[in-house]
């Protein structure tokens, strides 16, 4: 399995943008990202940080159901 990329906050942004999530606020250092489907709404927490730790990538990739291959190396 590849490794994750070493990402900015405003990186994993654009990467979910491109998966149909929006902007909807910003509250401080952390940028929350909404994904409408039929019967249902996806928000996704995003720390606006320079480097995202493993940890929380992870967590977001779990919670935006977007495939892991989007954040990975090439």
């Amino acid at each position: 399995m590849p490794r994750l990329r070493r990402l900015s906050g405003r990186e994993v942004c654009k990467i979910l943008e491109a998966y149909g999530f929006a902007e909807v606020r910003q509250r401080g250092s952390h940028v929350v990202m909404q994904r409408k489907l039929p019967g249902t709404t996806i928000t996704v927490p995003v720390p606006d940080h320079r480097e995202i730790k493993t940890g929380t990538l992870l967590s977001i990739i779990r919670q935006s159901q977007v495939p892991r291959a989007a954040f990975e190396t090439q």
